[in-house]
């Protein structure tokens, strides 16, 4: 019980290493989170549906030319990103940083707007081919986003390393281990778990296959590695008269050090597999970006010759 017995202390300073929510990069990150970003352009398809089932407007009304203009503009700057990585003048020009927020509010507004200049309604090739290309580039940068941020730092961090990620998987592993040696079960399953993450790393199919599997192992894991902390601190709480207060100080402590561990041994395990990942979504998605550009500049073509 020893092990567990200083929650105050320990909770001091976990929140001390824990990120903090109200800093602009925490609440950057949060604000193009996947769910969000998902969440966001589910709405938006079913407004842009809700306009042209009820016909609040055409996509060749003035309303519906000047969305369409819009958002052919944004996208059209979304060149500017790998343009700003690739011209030796443009690289003095501001930090990459705020270029690529840049790039990504552009990929999330620009097809926004075209959806609702279109009304998710095609009546020409042009336009089919058009509008199939923006919403492939805008599933491949939503895809991207999530990828990215497996081997950086925050959203708009610079690129971790392998070596990294490992040294923080050994703080927090002996952290684990050092507050949660009182359960030989709890000690066995984690190095179990351990060893199975280790050939999510391997290549071929048992790599391919660990790698799908960790995350789901390490949710059933921390279920019952609570439940087994839960046990053990309702009986010291019993013996020693801890108040309520106290029981849940300490198992917040053992919570995030156990969360801590999991994240930190799946960011491992899975860290060269999102590499490979993000170095051929890349190979994909930047010429998806050209040929977006390409069908769009054809699109306003068509559109204003016929």
């Amino acid at each position: 019980m020893q092990t567990i017995a200083h929650g105050a202390h320990d909770a001091r300073a976990v929140e001390a290493r824990a990120p903090n929510p109200s800093t602009p990069a925490h609440r950057a990150s949060r604000a193009f989170s996947g769910a969000f970003i998902l969440i966001v352009a589910a709405a938006a398809a079913a407004a842009a549906w809700a306009a042209g089932r009820f016909q609040l407007y055409a996509p060749g009304s003035d309303l519906g030319y000047y969305l369409g203009l819009a958002g052919s503009l944004m996208m059209l700057l979304l060149l500017a990103y790998p343009l700003r990585k690739r011209i030796a003048f443009l690289r003095r020009a501001g930090e990459l940083r705020i270029w690529f927020r840049l790039h990504m509010i552009l990929g999330i507004g620009g097809p926004m707007l075209v959806m609702f200049h279109s009304t998710l309604q095609v009546r020409s090739l042009n336009a089919a081919i058009a509008l199939y290309s923006m919403l492939l580039v805008a599933g491949s940068g939503i895809v991207g986003r999530f990828i990215y941020t497996k081997i950086h730092n925050g959203l708009y961090g610079r690129q971790a390393s392998l070596q990294e990620r490992v040294e923080r998987l050994g703080g927090a592993a002996g952290a684990v281990r050092a507050r949660l040696r009182f359960s030989e079960d709890i000690e066995r399953r984690l190095a179990a778990f351990e060893a199975y993450a280790a050939g999510a790393t391997r290549p071929g199919m048992i790599g391919a296959r660990r790698f799908l599997a960790v995350a789901w192992r390490a949710r059933w894991l921390r279920r019952r590695t609570l439940r087994e902390i839960h046990r053990v601190l309702a009986s010291a709480a019993r013996e020693r008269r801890w108040t309520r207060e106290e029981v849940r100080a300490r198992l917040g402590v053992a919570q995030r050090m156990l969360d801590d561990y999991l994240d930190a041994l799946k960011d491992v395990a899975q860290f060269s597999v999102y590499e490979r990942l993000f170095s051929l979504w890349h190979v994909l998605h930047v010429p998806f970006v050209y040929m977006l550009v390409i069908c769009a500049i054809v699109h306003v073509v068509a559109v204003h010759m016929y």
